[in-house]
């Protein structure tokens, strides 16, 4: 569980809903058929936007936001060191019965040890990163979408409030209440996306740039295990990856 987006979505929330307790209270901020304009307009303009199985893609896509964690990049490097170290002293084809964990850099390792030209194992590798990229890239717009639709939606039901509060003019009494339902929409969608739908959108690119990088790793230990390189000439080429205070001298 990611508590930095759980702990950031509850806190906005809180901090709002905090704000309007100490002032007038709760009951005058809910109105249901704002919530329904912003809620209900949002999603069926995502469903315009994008088909439907990206739709219910993205539910499992936003999860990233909470469960996913981030990768241990030395832990990684250490594993493509003994690999090295295998590949040099027992051959390529050795590699073959190395216990791999990580499926893309198991993949990398069985096309070394399946003798494939340098060229042919760098274009198949970076060609799933590419194509990981456009995926999620998919996922995130979704998200990027709904943020950018919720603000729009909440205006919509600001002029829809505006409009039913003018043609009931007659009560002077009436106009300071229908205006503050009428200002609701846009509050709620403000909220919507600038404390869930954008910030998880940018969690989410965060999450594909990180594996985007730890994948950036293998393919480079990759190529240097199929060199030959000398494992500590391996473990100085990769540690240049990571910041200074990451690295492990041995």
């Amino acid at each position: 569980m990611d508590i930095a987006t759980l702990l950031g979505i509850l806190s906005g929330l809180g901090l709002i809903v905090g704000a309007i307790a100490m002032g007038s209270g709760l009951g005058g901020f809910i109105d249901l058929p704002s919530i329904a304009i912003v809620g209900g307009g949002t999603m069926a303009s995502t469903l315009v936007m994008f088909p439907w199985n990206v739709v219910l893609g993205s539910i499992k896509v936003g999860m990233k936001a909470f469960t996913a964690k981030s990768p241990d990049e030395e832990q990684l490097i250490q594993q493509i060191i003994k690999l090295a170290d295998t590949g040099r002293r027992e051959g390529l084809l050795a590699l073959e019965k190395a216990q791999v964990d990580n499926d893309f850099l198991r993949r990398g390792v069985r096309l070394v040890a399946d003798g494939s030209a340098p060229n042919l194992v760098r274009a198949v590798m970076e060609t799933e990163i590419d194509f990981m990229k456009q995926r999620h890239r998919r996922g995130q717009s979704v998200f990027k979408g709904m943020g950018a639709m919720a603000p729009a939606f909440g205006m919509i039901g600001t002029l829809v409030g505006l409009v039913q509060m003018l043609q009931n003019m007659a009560d002077p009494s009436s106009i300071g209440s229908a205006m503050a339902v009428a200002l609701l929409t846009t509050f709620y969608g403000a909220v919507a996306s600038n404390v869930i739908f954008l910030p998880m959108a940018k969690k989410l690119e965060e999450r594909s740039n990180e594996e985007a990088f730890y994948m950036a790793i293998i393919v480079d230990g990759v190529m240097a295990i199929q060199n030959g390189e000398n494992p500590r000439v391996v473990q100085e080429r990769l540690q240049a990856f990571l910041a200074p205070s990451m690295r492990t001298e041995k």
